[in-house]
């Protein structure tokens, strides 16, 4: 299932074990390297608990559903410090919104936009296309871009250079799906009809869940 990228932020972080959100998501973190998300960072006031990290890594998510992305405590969030693949990537202070999307053309770059959003592949998390808001003289017939992440030769921390500027096609008004077509291998409360997590806190977490 594809996704936009902004669709993320603000999600809610669903544990298993009290059966109910924990926090928010602040932003994505991604690698550079593969355009893979590796981690998101959290908000909420459970995150003032100094015992408690404010990132999730992406291989602690046990569903990404269309209510937020499931884990099974808060016990999985961990600090920058703690992971050392993700604290090196934080350092490079990488974000693809913002960046400029060129192209070479006899030594020289041509700038076809800059980035405003993307979309993933919410099985992998992996950066699938971007999409990019041309220069204003250029926007006023087809404003969006959308690339493929085949067609990306180079990235750094100013600009995304792809190997054509005339490969691109018009970015379609929703790339998110709306069919839920995952099925969990477990028991997973929040996929309930008309289900509330505030009834989910009162009732016995014990038995609220099973795998």
């Amino acid at each position: 299932m594809l996704m936009v990228g902004s669709r993320f932020i603000g999600m809610p972080i669903l544990s298993l074990h009290i059966g109910g959100q924990t926090a928010i998501v602040k932003r994505t973190i991604v690698d550079p390297e593969d355009l893979k998300i590796i981690a998101f960072e959290l908000d909420g006031p459970i995150l003032q608990d100094p015992e408690i990290g404010n990132y999730l890594m992406t291989e602690d998510i046990r569903e990404t559903s269309p209510q937020g992305l499931v884990v099974d405590s808060a016990d999985r969030f961990v600090n920058a410090e703690d992971v050392i693949r993700l604290n090196k990537i934080l350092e490079l202070n990488f974000d693809l919104n913002g960046l400029k999307v060129v192209t070479k053309e006899d030594k020289k770059f041509k700038t076809l936009g800059k980035i405003v959003d993307y979309t993933v592949d919410s099985s992998t998390l992996s950066i699938f296309q971007l999409i990019a808001q041309k220069p204003f003289m250029a926007s006023f017939t087809d404003p969006q871009l959308t690339i493929n992440r085949s067609q990306i030769t180079e990235i750094d921390d100013f600009k995304v250079t792809i190997k054509d500027g005339k490969e691109k096609v018009k970015v379609e008004p929703t790339v998110e799906k709306t069919k839920d077509d995952f099925i969990p291998s477990y028991t997973n409360p929040f996929r309930k009809p008309n289900y509330s997590p505030a009834e989910d806190e009162m009732s016995d977490n014990s038995s609220s869940i099973s795998e």
